[in-house]
This record gives structure tokens, sequence and C-alpha cells, in this order.
């Protein structure tokens, strides 16, 4: 059956809590007993077409005014006017938004760059076309299931289509981040217009914060992360990423890597990701971004010497452009300190698995990297991200290593403590911090089990430093 039949057929409802669909269907009752029309539109409409659930839903009210929209919203209970200047208002307790149309002018450079005025008269038509894609732009009658579409919408998610509205997209770049998440969440095939349009427009005055968010969904919902990136590609934003776009054309040893250069591989490594996600938006956000990152330092140092293409100590050079690419998107500095240091030891497993390192190297290597299992998520979408070569043995055997000796999910700890050792006449300073390092390493290398041994052997420690 098509989509949309089965979808009038069925309602919104069911997608919908009863708490939520009370307010919504009592609003839009209220709003036209006073005149107007209340339609839900955006997210939440295109993704029950498309049968999934909608975290936020967005209604817009046409044919009431803005002091009578108040009145109206009071008598729901409590809300904040997150954009009263814009008509914008966010009922307390509840994932909705109240909206008026509005009319939008260009400023000033960057999304933020507009002169914007709530005009509730707007004809349905010019406000669905200020919006970003047509998929975005069907509308829902919460009383009747009756569904506009002025911009042919369903008929581009019919055919799985990205297009864009009008040409007011090209005013906010923003949307061009937005094209490469959508195309990969909901598997669509970008439009040849909206692509020639999107290389049209430069990225400028856009905020950190919101082009970190379109990255997080491109990492956290993509079903296929490779698309989105492609897309980056085909509209020439990739230029605008160099860290990426250094990877297109940067060889590979084709008997390890027939898949291509370090580019199609990346690209495979993300959807190999995506495929095993745990549903940890912060995990997955970490393993996420390492898996992206993981190779920016082949660039840099890779060479055809022997008769073949290496890129010997890649993982460390790859730090520089990993905290260069991650500065421009967040200053979560625990975030990207996270995702340094799994870019920079992402090799390190298969250097233990060659040489069937012992517990004391394991146990380094979660220190160093203080999540094993993170490390483990990238190093199987590393070896992933190869076909038609399978995955390797690499990350099994660290991970039952790592398993036997307790540090899968969290770094070893010392045993001993600075506050352990001065009731045996130690002294805080320089000489106790040298003492705690000797100690955490012979910990590491299961020379130490306990805290009591620990002590003891710092009393051993302490008597050769005198002697």
């Amino acid at each position: 059956m098509d989509p949309v039949t089965e979808f009038v057929k069925c309602g919104w409802q069911k997608f919908v809590g009863a708490d939520l669909r009370g307010t919504v269907e009592a609003l839009a009752h209220a709003v036209q007993t006073a005149g107007g029309r209340a339609l839900l539109v955006g997210g939440c409409v295109r993704d029950w077409i498309l049968e999934q659930s909608a975290t936020d839903l967005d209604l817009e009210i046409f044919g009431v005014a803005p002091e009578r929209l108040e009145a109206l919203l009071r008598s729901f209970g409590r809300f904040d006017a997150v954009g009263k200047a814009f008509g914008v208002y966010k009922m307390a307790g509840l994932p909705l938004d109240v909206s008026l149309p509005r009319r939008e002018r260009k400023t000033a450079p960057g999304h933020r760059g507009f002169d914007v005025e709530p005009d509730p008269l707007l004809p349905l038509r010019a406000a669905a076309e200020r919006r970003d894609f047509t998929v975005n732009a069907i509308l829902l009658d919460p009383l009747t299931c009756w569904i506009e579409d002025p911009c042919g919408g369903l008929a581009d998610l019919r055919e799985r289509r990205l297009r864009h509205t009008s040409a007011a997209f090209a005013e906010d770049p923003l949307r061009v981040l937005r094209g490469m998440q959508f195309t990969a969440r909901f598997g669509l095939e970008p439009d040849p217009a909206t692509v020639a349009l999107c290389r049209t427009i430069q990225p400028e005055g856009l905020a950190r914060e919101r082009c970190f968010e379109e990255w997080r969904k491109l990492l956290l919902l993509g079903v296929c992360p490779s698309a989105g990136l492609a897309f980056l590609r085909g509209t020439c934003w990739v230029a605008h990423t160099p860290e990426l776009a250094a990877l297109i054309g940067c060889p590979q040893d084709p008997e390890w890597h027939p898949e291509g250069d370090v580019w199609d591989h990346t690209l495979h490594c993300l959807d190999a990701f995506a495929a095993h996600r745990t549903g940890d938006p912060h995990e997955d956000l970490v393993v996420g971004l390492a898996v992206l990152c993981h190779d920016f330092g082949k660039p840099l140092t890779t060479a055809f010497t022997d008769g073949r293409w290496r890129s010997p100590g890649h993982e460390g050079a790859g730090e520089g452009p990993t905290r260069a690419f991650l500065a421009r998107l967040t200053n979560q500095s625990a975030l990207i300190e996270d995702v340094v240091k799994l870019v920079v030891a992402h090799m390190r497993p298969m250097a233990l698995r060659s040489t069937e390192a012992g517990p004391a190297a394991i146990r380094r290597l979660a220190r160093d990297v203080g999540r094993l299992d993170r490390l483990l998520r990238v190093v199987e979408a590393d070896g992933r991200g190869r076909p038609p070569l399978d995955e390797g043995d690499v990350a099994p055997w660290l991970r039952e290593r790592a398993e036997a000796l307790a540090v899968e999910r969290a770094a070893p700890k010392p045993l001993v403590h600075g506050r352990d050792l001065l009731p045996h006449g130690f002294e805080p300073g320089p000489a106790l911090g040298k003492v705690l390092r000797r100690l955490f390493e012979e910990q590491l290398d299961g020379r130490i089990e306990d805290r009591e041994a620990g002590v003891a052997r710092a009393l051993e420690i302490k008597e050769e430093m005198s002697a």
C-alpha cells in the first residue's frame, strides 16, 4: 500500500502518547474555534509517513494573531516564549513547539542573518517554501489527518529524493549540512538542482554548535553515513573540511585495502560503525568521531617505498588534524581528548596481536585510552572497512584478554595512593610522586596485586632511594 494512504488510514495518533496527543487535538480545536487552523509540520510529519516515531512536534498556527494565540496557550498551561519576536512558543513539559508562520528577509551572512516577522496571514505555500527541503514542508491537520503538500514533498519521499523547496534555501548555509545528515538518515538521493545550488553556497557565519549538531546527527542517526559524506563531496563542501578532503585520492596498498583510497576506506568504516551502534549517544558519538578521524594522518605519512604504499606512524600523525577538525565543531575538551586517544592508539591492538603481547602491555593500552571497549569498536569498524576482506581477529583477541584482566570498560587504577604512604614516613613532594609512579608501573606489570603489597614495595623503594 502507498505509505501516504496507509498513514491516513492509521492516523498520526498511533505515534504519539495520550497526553501529547490530547494537547495537540485540544489546541487545534481551540484554534479552529478562534477562526484559525493548526497544522503539524516538519520532521514529525515526515517521520510518521516513513512509519518512524518523532521525538518533537511542531504545530504551526495560521489565521490567529500573536496576542490571541498567547491567550489560547495560557489555557493549556505554562509555556515559554523561546522566540516571541519570531512567534515561537514551547509548551512546558511537552515536546511541542507552537509557532506562527513568518516572513524572513536576509540581512546579514550566516544562518542568523535574517529579519523575521510573524505573519499569521501568510499563505500556506509561502510558509512552506521558507523551509529547507520538500520532505520537511509537508503539513498535517491533526483533526482530520488531511495532508497539505504545497512543495511536492510526498512525491519526493516516495522517490527517496532530497530537493530544496525554493531559491531561499541558499540564504542559510547550514542547510547544506542538514542535507548531509538527511541523506544519510533517510536514504535520499540528492536532486541535481539541489546539489548545484549547494555548490554556490559558502559556509559563512555558521555557528560552531549548529554545525556540530548536524555532524552529531550524521553519526548517531545516519543509516548510511557514507551517503552523507558523498553529499558533501558532490556539493564541493568537503573542501571546507580539509582533513576529509585530503583523504580523497590518498592511495593505499591494494593487498590490504582493496576497497580503494583512504576516502573510500573511511566511508566503509563509517557504515560498519553505524551498523553496530550501541544506542548510548555519548559512547556512539566518541567512537563515531574516532572512526571518522582515524586515518587523518595518512595523507601526511603516505609514501611509495619498497614497491608498496605505506603510511608509517599515521596514527600519531593524525592527532593534529583530528584536533583541528574537532576544534571547529566543539569546545568540549573532554570529548576531543577521548577521540584523540582512540585515533592515536588505533593501530596498537594490531601490534599487540602480532607479538602476542602479555597482560602488562594490555593494561598499559587500557591506561592510555581510558576505555578499551571504545578502541575495540574503532578497530572493528576499521577491519570491516576493507571489503571484500574480513575484519580479522585483532578485536576478538584483545577483547578476550581485556575481559580477563577486567580492563575492557575501565582503565586500571593505582592500588596505592599518597594517603596510603604518609603514615609510613613518606612526605608529600616530588619524591613521593616518583615512588607512586614506579608502584603503578609495577602494578601494570602484574608485580603488585593489592594495597598491602604496594605499601611494602614502597618501603623497599624508599630504602633504595636513600641508600
